[in-house]
């Protein structure tokens, strides 16, 4: 495995603890400061807006050395979160996790691209794998890591650890990734002009759809997974790491496959997957013995779609490949939050911890059309020009 793209694997991992370490330290960070669980989980919100408000700034930046990119990339990562666990105050931590967010989208957009240009012959979405898998390891071991970190010392090391890591990235990146030139320059205009096609609509649609789909049930696993499947609260922590090794290994196989039989049907057919295990989960949790399984195997399509509809965008956005790599990672936290909200419906109706997995199913059904029509209309025949 090359040297850079492990690099390149440092900074996904910092942003995936970043992101998602929060959900894990939720009530003591709501403690400290002094508000309640729902307000702190504003928290969740700021990151996902920073994400958003980043995304758009590469397109003032195109031209510049994509290395140098990522090094201010990961230099704002490592300020906003050292600021997180520095914050005396609530409004100083909205402003720290705005901050921390701000680089997530473009980082991937930028480290998709780099890890393409340096990837081996055919092997351009492996190695986008490679990169994304930080993501991956970062829920299989740094969450659990902040959250046994949070509950015997304090919320704060969690940020300090990715601040850490940070440095260590910043190393590394300068250290392993050669100087990647910055991409040829379109024109402020033209970086938008890919959008004027269906084909990257149908894959932003996709991506929103797709992780909207399994966020409408995994925003709420835990409750599921005790009140419905009765499992212990002891066991949740271990199911957890389950689920996280499901991550790891969706991600990088579906990056061999990609490579193999293209990134959009390996995407259509891991949709498929998602479609018929949010069903089983609704029809089939309360068999305690299934739900392990069931939960792996979800966990595994969410991350085995987001290499190969990373490197789709790419490809298929001429002129704005940055811009639609980063927008795509908009598209899967804009996918999270509506998840949320919508599998949050029928447990506040009422209708218990199961529905929320049969309301993934519809949203999944129609992200596997879109692909279904991105695959005819845009993949096939592009292949068959070559």
């Amino acid at each position: 495995m090359k040297k850079s793209l492990i690099a390149l694997g440092f900074g996904t991992l910092c942003l995936g603890i970043a992101e998602f370490v929060m959900m894990a330290i939720l009530p003591y960070v709501a403690a400290d400061l002094r508000v309640s669980i729902p307000t702190a989980g504003h928290l969740i919100s700021a990151y996902a807006l920073g994400v958003c408000c980043g995304a758009p700034v590469l397109t003032l930046v195109r031209r510049y050395p994509l290395k140098r990119i990522l090094l201010c990339l990961v230099a704002v990562m490592m300020a906003g979160n050292l600021l997180a666990a520095l914050s005396p105050s609530y409004g100083l931590m909205l402003v720290a996790r705005f901050v921390s967010g701000l680089p997530h989208g473009a980082y991937f957009g930028v480290g998709s691209i780099v890890a393409a240009r340096l990837a081996d012959e055919g092997k351009g979405t492996q190695a986008v794998s490679i990169m994304i898998a930080g993501m991956t390891v970062a829920n299989l071991f740094g969450v659990p890591l902040g959250s046994s970190v949070g509950a015997l010392l304090s919320w704060r090391v969690a940020f300090l650890f990715v601040g850490g890591m940070g440095l260590l990235t910043l190393y590394y990146i300068w250290k392993w990734v050669p100087p990647v030139e910055g991409l040829p320059d379109a024109g402020f205009k033209g970086q938008f002009r890919f959008l004027r096609t269906p084909a990257p609509w149908l894959i932003f649609g996709a991506t929103m759809l797709g992780n909207g789909a399994i966020f409408c049930w995994y925003s709420y696993v835990h409750p599921q997974l005790t009140a419905v499947s009765g499992f212990a609260e002891e066991a949740v922590s271990m199911l957890m790491v389950l689920a996280g090794f499901g991550m790891v290994v969706g991600n990088l196989v579906s990056g061999r496959l990609s490579d193999r039989f293209t990134p959009g049907r390996v995407a259509a057919a891991t949709e498929g997957v998602i479609v018929a295990t949010l069903l089983a989960i609704y029809l089939l949790s309360p068999v305690r013995p299934l739900m392990p399984l069931l939960l792996c195997t979800a966990t595994t399509g969410l991350f085995a779609v987001s290499g190969p509809l990373q490197v789709s965008i790419i490809r298929f956005a001429p002129g704005g490949e940055l811009l639609g790599a980063a927008c795509i990672q908009m598209a899967f936290n804009l996918g999270n939050a509506v998840g949320a909200a919508l599998g949050g419906l029928p447990i506040d109706a009422g209708l218990g911890y199961r529905v929320p997995a049969l309301i993934g199913v519809p949203m999944a059904l129609v992200g596997l059309v879109l692909l279904l029509v991105f695959v005819k209309r845009y993949e096939t025949p592009a292949l068959r020009k070559v």
